[in-house]
């Protein structure tokens, strides 16, 4: 073993190993997750509580909405990776007060809409606007 760790094929290698396995530290280290913390997007609102309700209104009956349960409905647009879109509905630039204002009156945006009133405040749709701003982070 100790001549193994004096042969310069085997250093190499060793090596090697140990660059990729910083490597991959480091990856992991910097990969994304969605927080309590709001998004800068969506200041005030709670990841957390809209996540919550998301799922209380069934939003995933019509949506395809990651970490949602049984958000698998193909009817509307799937919401993966929706802080990276450029517009809602087609319509509105992509930020927080355009989603917020969706949310809460989408056939004020867009009269022609399969999107319901879901009936909620502003408060509530800050914080499913603040969920969905946490998908893509």
């Amino acid at each position: 073993m100790i001549r193994a760790a004096r042969d310069p094929e085997y250093r190499r290698i060793a090596a090697a190993a140990v660059e990729a396995i910083v490597a991959a530290l480091l990856v992991a280290a910097c990969a994304s997750t969605p927080t309590r913390l709001p998004p800068p997007q969506v200041p005030g609102g709670d990841p957390q509580r809209g996540a919550l309700s998301i799922e209380r209104l069934g939003c995933g009956a019509c949506h395809v909405i990651p970490g949602i349960s049984r958000a698998d409905g193909t009817v509307g647009p799937p919401l993966t990776d929706f802080s990276h879109r450029g517009y809602i509905a087609g319509e509105l630039p992509n930020n927080g007060p355009n989603l917020i204002r969706w949310i809460m009156d989408p056939k004020a945006v867009e009269p022609g809409t399969a999107m319901p009133d879901l009936g909620i405040g502003e408060a509530e749709a800050r914080d499913i606007a603040a969920y969905l701003f946490t998908l893509g982070r």
